[in-house]
């Protein structure tokens, strides 16, 4: 490519009848002039041209580490979702076993309150009946006593107290 020096030092051959040396010097001045402002221009253009390479390179790269940066906050959000199910699905099944445990150890402790009830009862049951049987064996011994007021007959008696009252202190 021909620079705005090269034109400015170029000569002709001078013949008999050429041109006119001065219009061909002004014209070539003028070409000159504009071709050095478009030659500025042009490298002006090709310089702002690998600026907007450059621009363009990065910003590819900006996106690519975007796209790429998305696609792992994708994946690490994916994951964490899983991870948070799964903790999901283990404290709902620790708490349903948890309840299991109260729910099973609640009702061995109604079944051993039922049992314990069931023997209070029975123990009462059995109290009642000693003590009507004993007050039923004082009442005689009053009955007795008052009968007979001889010692013969409260000697024969004491043993079978003494026995009476021996089995119920069991």
């Amino acid at each position: 490519m021909l620079t705005p020096l090269d034109i400015h030092n170029r000569e002709f051959k001078k013949s008999l009848r050429g041109y006119d040396i001065d219009d061909v010097d002004d014209f070539l001045d003028e070409v000159i002039k504009d071709y050095e402002t478009l030659y500025k221009n042009n490298i002006d253009l090709q310089e702002e041209i690998r600026r907007q390479k450059e621009n363009i390179d990065r910003y590819r790269d900006i996106e690519e580490t975007l796209q790429n940066t998305m696609v792992l906050a994708q994946k690490m959000a994916e994951e964490a979702k899983r991870n948070a199910e799964k903790e999901t699905e283990l404290a709902i099944w620790e708490a349903r076993k948890k309840a299991e445990q109260i729910v099973g150890g609640a009702h061995d402790d109604v079944t051993e309150a039922i049992k314990k009830v069931e023997t209070l009862k029975a123990l009462e049951k059995q109290m009642r009946v000693k003590l009507k049987s004993f007050l039923a064996t004082q009442l005689e011994l009053l009955e007795d006593h008052d009968l007979c007021r001889d010692d013969s007959i409260k000697e024969k008696r004491e043993p079978e107290i003494n026995d009476f009252m021996e089995d119920n202190r069991n």
